[in-house]
């Protein structure tokens, strides 16, 4: 994205100059869906699309609010002091619940200002846009106000958020792979302990591609909740015999041998995604680091396998894109990403066949669903920083 058209923006908006101008990413997922709130591990990345800001500190106590994503909500205006939730505000909500947040670790007082915004996240691909601009407002907020707050504290700020603002029960995934994003690696984290490690992604002659179904995941929210539900009701059936506080305690044998606790179909499908795509995360991350190239690859694809069937959040269109990467020469693996029912897929594949890839997969799947899927090849980016000028390339 240019940003010479961000600081234009801001000034045609605000009629003054920006002070600085920040750049936060969004985030894929390896491997490791749905099992950040199951006490699990993940391994996620950031990547080069994300928002940038472009900000400017004021003399007063308000704050003014403006996304070239979404003109048509023109500039939000709001008091400083005055931050409880309300959805007239909108998209803005993530932000004013940020600035909340981010105020309740620090006895700093902050002043108003004004931000703009644009990023290049698909609307609705699963790409965690929400935790993108939530870590950006933590990020801004502590280097222009020089709160000298722990990163750390930032992203479970995000999750209170997202939690208890929002009204979303999301795990800490997002916002710690926004946060934490470090170039050319992924995060290995542990989201029982909070423990983690970062891993080089050495993909040697592949790439990663992301496969954008453009079909907005509208069911995710509600879905998402239940199947936490379903997750916590599992949990408190196999409580009754084991001394266990998540289902990432528990590895493939244990949760066999008990599954009579559970005794129900659907809860037992949905544990064991959980229980299984917890340890095909530790063996992912093995394999990476063991450049096991191909065994990473089925355990990506079987993790594809488990939230189409165990845990039912996929969709025909990331079914279909999956499924005609899996049959292309030159994949090493492919999954949905994200909370499902739409969104994004990620396909690891030799960079001298995306292009091939794309135009044989491209045309069908218009043909098959009405509307095109975008495809967009990612780098893997450092988390949110004030932009000096570097490239975030896509």
């Amino acid at each position: 994205m240019e940003t010479k058209q961000i600081l234009e923006g801001f000034k045609l908006t605000f009629s003054k100059e920006n002070d600085s101008l920040y750049f936060s990413p969004g985030r894929i997922n390896l491997i490791g869906e749905h099992t950040d709130y199951n006490g699990g591990h993940v391994f996620p990345s950031a990547i080069g699309l994300g928002t940038y800001g472009a900000f400017a500190k004021r003399e007063d106590n308000i704050v003014k609010l403006f996304s070239n994503n979404l003109p048509d909500a023109g500039v939000i205006s709001f008091d400083v002091d005055n931050l409880s939730f309300d959805k007239k505000y909108g998209w803005s909500n993530y932000l004013r619940g940020m600035i909340l947040e981010i105020g309740k670790l620090t006895d700093k007082k902050f002043s108003g200002f004004d931000l703009y915004l644009e990023g290049d996240l698909p609307d609705g691909a699963g790409l965690s846009s929400s935790a993108s601009i939530e870590m950006l407002m933590g990020t801004i907020l502590n280097e222009e106000y020089s709160l000298n707050i722990d990163p750390l504290e930032i992203v479970k700020a995000g999750k209170r958020v997202e939690n208890n603002y929002i009204g979303v029960n999301t795990g800490i995934m997002d916002q710690f792979a926004v946060e934490m994003g470090r170039k050319d690696q992924a995060i290995f984290l542990d989201t029982n302990t909070m423990e983690y490690e970062y891993s080089p992604i050495d993909l040697g002659d592949y790439r990663i591609l992301i496969m954008n179904t453009n079909k907005p995941h509208e069911l995710a929210s509600s879905k998402y909740n239940e199947r936490r539900s379903e997750c916590e009701e599992a949990l408190v059936r196999l409580q009754t015999k084991l001394d266990i506080k998540s289902l990432g305690e528990l590895d493939v044998n244990k949760f066999d041998q008990y599954t009579s606790l559970i005794n129900d179909r659907i809860l037992i499908s949905r544990a064991r995604h959980a229980v299984f795509e917890n340890q095909r995360t530790i063996q992912a991350k093995k394999a990476l680091d063991n450049k096991q190239l191909e065994l990473f690859g089925r355990l990506v694809n079987a993790s594809h396998i488990s939230l189409q069937y165990d845990y039912e959040v996929s969709a025909d269109e990331l079914d279909f894109l999956v499924d005609s990467a899996w049959k292309f020469d030159g994949v090493l693996g492919a999954r949905m990403i994200g909370g499902g029912f739409g969104g994004c897929a990620i396909a690891i594949v030799q960079k001298d066949q995306i292009d091939g890839l794309i135009k044989q997969i491209g045309p069908k799947y218009k043909e098959q669903f009405g509307y095109a899927a975008d495809f967009y090849e990612t780098q893997i980016v450092d988390g949110p920083h004030k932009y000096n000028g570097e490239s975030n390339e896509n």
